[in-house]
């Protein structure tokens, strides 16, 4: 058997990557610089020339890479001092230096060196629309919400154990963080939405997505943006019941896949119950179109989400995680109807899931699974009601509430006759 080999890109390749990178940062550099005495050092040939000298730098070994590395930043660095009094910038000169070690990654790796190209060159011709985003779209207090956002999610979750850390094994601090995050991102993007389509149709759109993520997430979050305008409640509660709809997709995919006998039983009582909200969501947008138009200056001196509001929710969903836990051992296996439903409280999805996984060990916990399922989704639609009721305010309330109701109530009753 011979050995397996992984073949390298070919200096054609390479060299032909490089040459397009440089053109391409080249071009826009070419049309920045402009003209006369004043314009910028370095053009079109400049680029493709320095490109260029990345990708033969690398045929040199390491001590050509380095010393050619040298003479570009001494370069650039003459040429940034002798431009400085008129044009304080270093987007030209960061741009050399990125396309000479770009052309260099082309030759061992010309697939990522293109993507960065492309990349690079589309943010140096993005300048005007980022700055007029940086300084008119975006307020200090989106910005300040959006690094919170990130930090949550890309610093404090990686150090978060994936693993439950309490005796019942029910607090995973890992996931819960998981759902302090998305509340926090379902938040943003209503925001987004909103400023993108109106109130009208883009709390909807934000409703139905953050619905995949977590329903009762999006309808804390789009309580609190009712909560915090009343104008936008009609739009927020039909953004809520698109979260509902969601919910009922969700389902049957997770039963689906987990125990297809439990997906035939349950599908005219989601088809009903999906119906249901989907209609009540619909009337909701009626609404919501018949509302007066909201100004977008009342929108921007709003954040995109309530930092506090997300840890307290998250905090309330794992005490009854920690509950539904302790019950079930305290009362055994025989409890799992009311084990599922206090679980539904948190999530229906993971009480249907633990209902179609004990189907599928074992067909004869059928009935206890199904009463189960039935008992969490009206455990969860009560805890829905009950977020709405105590985040959003009665006008809010009043929209999301008998929907979302009338949801539970055609899924049990379908689910019962069947």
């Amino acid at each position: 058997m011979m050995p397996l080999s992984i073949t390298s890109p070919s200096p054609i390749t390479g060299l032909s990557v490089a040459l397009g990178i440089g053109l391409l940062v080249g071009l826009d550099r070419e049309r920045a610089r402009g003209r006369g005495p004043l314009r910028e050092p370095a053009g079109i040939r400049s680029f493709v020339l320095c490109s260029l000298a990345g990708a033969v730098a690398v045929s040199l070994g390491e001590l050509g890479l380095l010393t050619a590395g040298l003479f570009l930043s001494s370069l650039v660095t003459a040429g940034y001092l002798s431009t400085r009094d008129r044009d304080p910038g270093l987007s030209t000169e960061i741009a050399l230096l990125v396309t000479w070690l770009l052309g260099a990654l082309s030759m061992r790796s010309p697939d990522i060196a293109a993507a960065l190209g492309v990349l690079v060159a589309i943010v140096l011709a993005s300048k005007q629309r980022l700055h007029r985003f940086s300084r008119r779209v975006l307020t200090r207090q989106e910005l300040h919400d959006l690094l919170l956002l990130t930090a949550a999610a890309f610093v404090v979750l990686p150090l978060l154990p994936d693993r439950t850390i309490d005796p019942w094994r029910s607090i995973n601090p890992h996931r819960l963080w998981v759902l302090v995050v998305a509340v926090m991102a379902i938040g943003s993007v209503g925001y987004v939405a909103l400023r993108i389509f109106g109130a009208r149709l883009g709390l909807s759109i934000a409703g139905l997505a953050g619905g995949f993520v977590s329903s009762t997430a999006t309808i804390a979050a789009m309580a609190d943006r009712a909560r915090a305008d009343p104008a936008l409640a009609p739009a927020a509660a039909s953004a809520g019941l698109m979260s509902n709809v969601a919910t009922i997709v969700q389902l049957a995919v997770v039963i689906g896949a987990l125990s297809p006998a439990m997906l035939r039983w349950a599908t005219p009582a989601l088809i009903a119950a999906g119906a249901a909200v989907a209609a009540a969501a619909w009337l909701s947008t009626r609404s919501a179109y018949a509302t007066t138009a909201i100004p977008m200056r009342k929108l921007v001196s709003q954040r995109p989400f309530e930092p506090m509001a997300a840890l307290r929710f998250v905090a309330l969903l794992g005490a009854i995680m920690l509950g539904s836990a302790i019950a079930r051992s305290r009362l055994g296996d025989a409890s799992l109807p009311w084990v599922l439903a206090l679980s539904g409280l948190a999530d229906v999805h993971a009480a249907a899931a633990s209902a179609a996984q004990s189907i599928a060990r074992d067909p004869l916990d059928a009935p206890l699974a199904q009463q189960g399922l039935m008992g969490a989704v009206i455990a969860n639609s009560l805890m829905k009601c009950f977020v709405a009721a105590a985040r959003g305010g009665r006008a809010f309330a009043s929209r999301l509430i008998p929907g979302t109701l009338l949801m539970a109530a055609c899924f049990v009753l379908v689910a019962w006759l069947g």
